[in-house]
């Protein structure tokens, strides 16, 4: 019930510190514009920090009843409920990434190829509400949830709200997936699956940040989790398969790939009596047919090619914060060596960032090659590798966090 009240909260401060329209004739027809400006965005600021605030001490003190082990998974499951509630009413929170999957989108739906094209190249009222730099960079995402973008604005065109409720339902099935395989996950290694649910599903970063916000970390989280939870069941032809299109929607759920072959060639091993080196390559070519399989099939149905792999890196770069190890180690040197001598910030950046790639292509093989012998071991790999990613690329947002949290 305090989870319900902290998202009650942050659900009616972000109609006026949320992520809402530019222009919005919803709010000036409630005659609540004024809730974002001056002393309306100051009252809803408050209500809405207070709101996590309310929210994060609710997480903490179910955190209590899970150490002396009398929370159960269906508490887990029905505080997650009792919490998200008020959050699917409300306006995104914290980012504008759903105006620029709305645009991405439509540009799909009016006949562009959103691997090509920019949003600006397509003008409609959905654009006006898309971050700047989101305007001008070509669509990241796989073709799976560029699909999912358009058929949400096929059916309700270019109405924002509309387009933002439908898009948060979408995301609902990747959260029901990462529910039912954590649960399962833990279970197969001898986890408790009240904890597991607690860290994984329950965290207000998850909460507040992939559904309140509406990203699509959401479908991907779960897709990858639900094909983990798959391969360690001896389905490892169906979980690749769930990994593949959970990379077919963001391509971070990639990492998970390689750490899953070394379960599946363990699998033909012990199952099927095969020689180490015969099960590896028989499961390599068989995870890299169902991948292309999967990436062939969304690629048709969605009518585009494989260019959202180069937009991959083109976007990250724009964002620079403190939120990764070279964006804070170049920020930090530019404040601190700017008192004693002239620094020139964006040739550090470039520099910090070059060593962060380095350290990620490094650190990923040897993540892979040291984490082989056990489904236990591939759990820690892939979260490893994910921390790794997210704390070395070029730049990262809050919510990436959430990859490595799940596994």
């Amino acid at each position: 019930l305090l989870g319900f009240l902290g998202a009650a909260m942050i659900t009616a401060g972000g109609v006026g510190a949320g992520s809402t329209r530019l222009h919005d004739p919803l709010l000036e027809s409630l005659h609540l514009s004024w809730l974002r400006f001056g002393h309306g965005l100051v009252l809803s600021s408050i209500l809405l920090w207070v709101g996590v605030a309310v929210m994060l001490i609710a997480w903490l003190w179910l955190g209590r009843r899970v150490i002396d082990r009398t929370a159960t998974e269906y508490t887990m499951v029905a505080t997650t409920g009792f919490w998200l509630a008020p959050l699917l009413l409300s306006v995104p929170l914290f980012s504008r990434d759903t105006y620029s999957y709305l645009a991405q989108g439509a540009l799909l739906r009016d006949g562009f190829d959103p691997y090509v094209v920019w949003p600006v190249e397509n003008p409609n009222v959905l654009l006006d509400n898309v971050s700047p730099i989101w305007t001008t960079t070509t669509a990241p995402y796989g073709p799976a949830f560029i699909l999912v973008a358009k058929f949400v604005t096929m059916l309700v065109g270019d109405d924002v709200v509309a387009g933002t409720m439908l898009l948060r339902l979408c995301m609902l099935p990747g959260l029901v997936l990462l529910i039912w395989a954590t649960q399962r996950v833990a279970r197969h290694i001898g986890a408790s699956p009240a904890t597991a649910l607690w860290v994984c599903v329950l965290n207000p970063l998850v909460i507040i940040h992939l559904m309140g916000g509406v990203h699509n970390e959401m479908l991907m989280v779960g897709l990858m989790m639900a094909g983990i939870a798959l391969a360690f069941r001896q389905h490892p032809g169906w979980g690749i398969g769930l990994i593949a299109m959970a990379v077919a929607v963001k391509a971070t759920a990639g990492l998970a790939l390689p750490f899953i072959v070394w379960v599946w060639a363990r699998q033909l091993r012990d199952r099927h009596d095969h020689a180490p080196v015969r099960a590896f390559v028989v499961a390599t070519a068989a995870s890299m047919a169902i991948l292309a399989a999967v990436f062939a099939v969304m690629s048709w149905l969605a009518g585009v090619g494989l260019g959202w792999l180069s937009a991959l890196a083109a976007g990250n770069v724009k964002i620079i914060n403190w939120l990764t190890v070279p964006t804070a180690a170049a920020n930090l040197i530019n404040a601190v060596g700017g008192l004693l001598f002239s620094v020139n910030f964006y040739a550090v950046l470039e520099i910090t960032r070059i060593i962060g790639i380095t350290i990620i292509v490094i650190a990923l093989p040897l993540l892979w090659w040291r984490f082989r012998h056990t489904d236990r071991e591939a759990l820690i790999g892939i979260s490893l590798a994910m921390a790794v990613v997210v704390l070395f690329v070029p730049a990262a947002l809050p919510w990436y966090y959430t990859w490595p949290l799940a596994v």
